[in-house]
């Protein structure tokens, strides 16, 4: 496979914010890493604190709360926010018109609501439309956020602000059930994550976004009617996914607007502490819980300051400290995100099936059987690695 000389690859992201790139890679990478199902080696090993903490930070958690894998998702929408400005300044320095601009983030968005229904229907007997996975819910906020892109920052922060407020207003305002058989809605009688008061307007399939949802989504073709989505996930939740990349946005802003190295992560680290301690305020007050499933007001910007932080890590190591060697695979993947995004919901299976076939079981059974999941998993990972780096190569970048 011909290799880029580190001058070359240099060379290659210069111009770029490698931070940026590794920040994507890391999100991704975590998506991928679902396959090396660290959950099988939990039951094996029920007892161990190491496969534990593994498994329930590459599980979501039930309703409120938070682990590592649910920052996959507010992580890559709040990207989209961060790589906002550099889009439109990058256009504007071709001279795109305003009118050429938007046109493209509307196609954008219609590509992303489209790919992510292709691929939640790929094991389906129909086209299965939903609109609550990460590409659709990123593809309906889009044109929104590319308007706002294109005014203040001041501008930018009362729609954010408004955004929020409205969404908790209208949740509160929407009549908590009384009386409900939460077993009709995919809840079990015994669910231990219920609210009372103030923050029982967001329990799970009883809300406004799963009203919405159960008028909305019967107004497509569907086998069978929709009653609840068995994850609680709704279609609103664009909403305030909107206001995750908003924060993103204003990230954006700080990294191109000519500020030092030490006020840019100053203002990262002070932006994710004012969130974070803002959405566990709302929670612990009772007012709003953390919830990312609905995606509420106190998950916005709760998982917002940890996105926040997450950047300042990144862009102080690899930016700031020029510490890159250590990042270059998690660029490989994060320039190509969504390549990474439709290989593993298209051919994981694919590839697990011809390992087996070609290797045998035997192969990945050497440290025993509780580890043969793990290690088809990494040879998985591996051949998908190979496959973005051929593609990085040969600058082969599928963008939308």
């Amino acid at each position: 496979m011909p290799q880029l000389t580190p001058d070359k690859q240099a060379g290659f992201l210069a111009g770029r914010l490698m931070s940026m790139d590794a920040y994507r890679g890391f999100v991704m990478t975590l998506m991928a890493a679902e396959i090396l199902k660290f959950h099988h080696l939990h039951d094996t090993f029920p007892d161990s604190t190491f496969w534990s903490f593994l498994t329930f930070h590459q599980s979501h958690v039930a309703w409120a709360g938070c682990s590592l894998h649910d920052m996959i998702q507010p992580s890559f929408s709040f990207l989209v926010g961060v790589a906002l400005p550099y889009s439109i300044a990058s256009r504007v320095k071709q001279g795109e018109s305003f009118g050429v601009q938007f046109g493209h983030a509307v196609r954008r968005s219609l590509i992303l609501i489209l790919l992510g229904i292709f691929l939640r229907s790929t094991h389906a007997d129909q086209t299965y439309f939903t609109f609550e996975d990460t590409l659709t819910q990123i593809g309906l906020g889009y044109p929104f956020l590319f308007l706002l892109g294109n005014t203040t920052a001041r501008t930018g922060w009362i729609a954010f602000g408004a955004i929020l407020i409205g969404y908790w207003l209208a949740f509160v305002l929407y009549p908590s059930p009384v009386g409900l058989d939460y077993t009709t809605v995919g809840v079990p009688a015994d669910w231990s994550n219920h609210y009372t008061g103030l923050m029982a307007h967001f329990n799970k399939n009883s809300n406004l976004a799963w009203a919405f949802d159960k008028w909305f989504l019967n107004l497509f073709p569907r086998e069978k009617p929709f009653l609840f989505n068995g994850g609680g996930y709704a279609t609103l939740s664009f909403i305030p996914t909107l206001g995750t990349m908003l924060l993103g946005l204003q990230a954006g802003r700080w990294l191109r607007s000519g500020l030092t190295n030490r006020e840019i992560l100053k203002r990262l680290a002070i932006a994710g502490a004012v969130s974070l301690v803002s959405g566990l305020l709302l929670q612990w007050a009772g007012i709003c819980p953390i919830v990312k499933r609905i995606w509420t007001p106190a998950w916005v910007l709760f998982s917002g300051g940890l996105c926040f932080w997450f950047l300042a890590a990144f862009y102080g190591i690899i930016d700031v400290k020029g510490w890159r060697k250590w990042a270059f695979p998690l660029v490989v993947v994060g320039m190509n995100s969504i390549a990474i995004y439709c290989l593993v919901e298209l051919i994981s299976h694919f590839i697990v099936t011809s390992l087996y076939t070609h290797l045998g079981h035997r192969l990945f059974q050497v440290f025993g059987e509780p580890y043969e999941q793990l290690l088809v998993g990494l040879a998985t990972l591996g051949i998908f690695y190979l496959i973005l780096r051929w593609m990085y190569n040969r600058k082969l970048f599928i963008r939308i």
